[in-house]
């Protein structure tokens, strides 16, 4: 490990025991990083010399960035984030914004000035920013403005943020500073961390993942490179949030490192997306499955024939979606299989590799197995638990899972498959109870304690069920309190309950009303038996 440029060393003291971190394997040339390298300045390098200064770099609905001025911007807002804010390496940032280039443009600013990266998505509510901010003690934050009331309610809540800087306040103070004006952008270690992402657990408490330089560099050497192929002439739009890993390399990271533009819609939905499409005569697509389900149907009033790299992610794409794209586009969508806490795909395919319903094969950098429940590697065409290990793993902040996930050195991403004679991956089941709807990992115990709040609640139980359209949808059941009925009223009201307590994409699509709960007979709730077919 480097000389860490980090003064405050707060995430460095709060990663994992050593003998519970994963094995790292970097067995390509281009893997191999220098002891020094901040990742901002990694990728503004590399877009620069593929495209050049005047290349176009970030397209919103009525402005554009060249490669240049986003190196320039960014250095700017660094020096205020150093100068205004106070800001010293390894310091935590939240960042709460949209996609767009003001998100992109302040996540560059951040590694450049040594901190770290915490992004949320637009939909959080406060409660759930403030655990985000408790949970990685985040002292500054940056917030696109028309989301400013959020983070001022969960800065209430919480004691670690003392800074907060808007959009409208950060872009006056940038142009502020001296024409010509450069940053000298701090010299971290490769193994310096960059970025916390958040992911929800079973539990609902929220892990932490811990992502060093490296790393954002590594994603974008292994499945950027070997199998999404962006170049310099392409023009990338997506639906994921940049705050998922899943967005950041999609939109950000892989554009980056080869000099590509990402073109921003004007407002979320899948109509915007299209529309985006159709307009900058995009070439590249990130979404879900459920997105591509979604453009299908919008596919008749939009010209998606531009597209020629399309990459799904987020839940298992099913045959019968990859055949139909296929069918309408001319183009064979990429899957994959990744996770926060491996910061992006693992396991996918392109072109003629590529195996409608299967994930595919191990990205190159990455090795990935299947094991029993003892962790021994069982013969093709068995089924057991996915463990994978590569060039990134699973770090969590202080956290006592850390232990479940990395086994003898190897990542389990809690995900049930089988290898077949070929080498191909093929997904069954999730082996926990997580609920993945639209690409959105969502914990039922989450959605059950806001359910909890309401009056009428008593207990609620919450599973995730099969839905053609998003893979998944909430399912909740709900125990009345004495003096309210059953009315689809109610139900509605509960619904609407639900998506001003957490964000609205986790509120419960179906409700039941029942008289009672199937628990054991020491009160613990059996989930399972409310998946029984009835």
């Amino acid at each position: 490990m480097g000389t860490s440029a980090h003064l405050d060393r707060f995430v460095l003291d709060h990663l994992p025991p050593t003998d519970q971190q994963p094995e790292f394997v970097f067995d390509l040339p281009e893997l191999v990083y220098p002891e020094r390298l901040n990742a901002g300045v990694e990728l503004l390098r590399r877009a620069l010399a593929a495209a050049g200064p005047d290349a176009r770099a970030l397209i919103d609905f009525d402005h554009e960035f060249s490669w240049s001025r986003v190196d320039a911007i960014s250095g700017r807002m660094a020096r205020v984030l150093v100068e205004e804010m106070g800001l010293v390496p390894g310091n935590r940032v939240l960042l709460h914004g949209p996609n767009s280039s003001w998100t992109v443009l302040a996540w560059f600013a951040i590694l450049k000035a040594g901190g770290v990266v915490v992004a949320t998505m637009p939909m959080l509510r406060a409660a759930e920013l403030a655990t985000v901010i408790d949970k990685a003690r985040i002292s500054r934050a940056l917030v696109y403005s028309t989301l400013a009331d959020a983070v001022s309610e969960a800065r209430n809540a919480t004691t670690s943020l003392t800074q907060v800087m808007d959009s409208t306040a950060l872009q006056k103070a940038a142009q502020a500073l001296p024409a010509g004006y450069r940053f000298d952008a701090v010299d971290t270690a490769a193994d310096d961390p960059a970025l916390i992402a958040f992911t929800s657990g079973t539990t609902g408490r929220p892990k932490g993942c811990v992502h060093f330089h490296r790393d954002i560099l590594a994603m974008a050497d292994t499945f950027g490179r070997h199998i999404v192929g962006l170049t310099k002439d392409d023009i990338v739009v997506g639906a994921p949030p940049i705050a998922f890993t899943f967005g950041l390399g999609g939109l950000v990271v892989f554009p980056a490192a080869v000099g590509a533009a990402t073109a921003f819609a004007d407002r979320p939905g899948l109509e915007a997306l299209a529309e985006t499409i159709a307009r900058h005569r995009a070439t590249a697509l990130f979404t879900a499955p459920t997105g591509y389900r979604a453009l299908l149907k919008l596919a008749g009033g939009h010209n998606l024939s531009s597209l020629r790299t399309c990459v799904s992610a987020g839940e298992a794409l099913p045959a019968a979606t990859s055949d139909a794209w296929h069918e309408t586009t001319g183009v064979r969508i990429i899957d994959g299989i990744g996770s926060t806490e491996m910061i992006h795909v693992f396991i996918s395919a392109r072109g003629d590799n590529i195996r409608p319903g299967s994930t595919g094969k191990a990205v190159p950098g990455y090795q990935a197995r299947i094991i029993d429940a003892d962790g021994k590697p069982l013969p093709p065409g068995e089924t057991g638990r996915l463990a994978v290990r590569g060039p990134t793993g699973c770090r969590y902040l202080d956290d006592d899972r850390q232990a479940a996930y990395v086994q003898n050195g190897w990542n389990l991403t809690g995900d049930i498959y089988r290898q077949d004679t070929d080498g191909y991956f093929w997904f069954v089941a999730r082996s926990d109870d997580m609920i993945v709807s639209s690409g959105y990992n969502i914990g039922a115990p989450e959605v059950e304690h806001a359910l909890l709040r309401h009056p009428a609640v008593a207990e609620a139980a919450v599973i995730g069920v099969p839905d053609p359209e998003r893979g998944q949808i909430v399912k909740a059941f709900v125990v009345l309190n004495e003096g309210h009925a059953p009315s689809d009223a109610l139900r509605a009201e509960l619904q609407t309950f639900v998506k001003g307590v957490i964000a609205p994409y986790k509120y419960p699509r179906g409700l039941d009303f029942v008289e009672a709960l199937p628990k054991t007979q020491t009160g613990k709730l059996q989930r399972f038996r409310l998946k029984e077919p009835k």
